[in-house]
């Protein structure tokens, strides 16, 4: 594993458990908005060791509930079953994050995992515009289908920058996930970004997040707005 950071303790990243943070080395997207740049190149220098963290979440045994695996996207990672395994074993639940384009990996992971979260980056044919890079949409919906017939506790979510995404956009995007458990628009808070010229663009009005609910109220029952 190659481990780009920890968060120790986290209130917020895992519904309703306390959770440490693992944030893997690598992604194979480019989004502008992206809040952890440092995170996006294989550095091949881990910040922390495999061992040193497991050797972390035995101090923690009986405080933390659970670790929560992002990125990055972790399933560039080839050893994360592995890892996922070693710390299922020591009795945490684990959350992992994603983006989707690794749905044989997910697979592979899926009876280990408590709880999934994925980004949405935008409807299919704008994911190469937001992502910067050529994507196989066929694996965005299969990692979709995946997910939603897990019997995993689940959830979409999508950052949201006003230029980037229309109410139609928003509209395609709750036929993409019809029926799913739950949904987060995040509002883009212009705080550290890959593409500097991001730090300018805004997110929507409160106002028009509740337009945007309604839209996706059609196909999605449950969908929150965070930020």
């Amino acid at each position: 594993m190659l481990i780009g950071g920890v968060q120790k303790t986290s209130l917020l990243d895992f519904p309703d458990k306390i959770s440490a943070i693992v944030f893997t080395q690598g992604c194979n997207f480019r989004c502008g908005y992206c809040h952890n740049p440092e995170l996006i190149v294989l550095r091949n220098e881990p910040a922390w060791t495999k061992a040193g963290f497991l050797e972390f979440l035995i101090s923690r045994k009986g405080k933390l509930d659970g670790v929560v695996i992002t990125g990055g996207e972790p399933c560039l990672q080839n050893d994360l079953i592995d890892f996922i395994k070693e710390i299922k074993a020591m009795g945490f639940l684990v959350k992992l994050d994603t983006n989707g384009t690794f749905p044989d990996r997910l697979q592979e992971c899926l009876p280990y995992l408590d709880y999934i979260a994925m980004d949405i980056k935008a409807p299919l044919h704008k994911y190469s515009e937001i992502t910067k890079l050529n994507i196989n949409t066929d694996k965005i919906e299969k990692s979709i289908n995946l997910i939603m017939n897990s019997g995993i506790d689940y959830e979409f979510r999508t950052t949201v920058v006003k230029s980037q995404l229309t109410f139609e956009d928003f509209e395609d995007i709750g036929k993409l996930i019809k029926g799913a458990k739950k949904y987060y628009l995040q509002k883009f808070v212009a705080s550290k970004t890959l593409d500097e010229g991001m730090m300018s663009e805004k997110t929507y009005s409160n106002e028009d997040f509740e337009k945007i609910k309604l839209l996706l109220n059609v196909n999605i029952n449950n969908v929150e707005i965070r930020g």
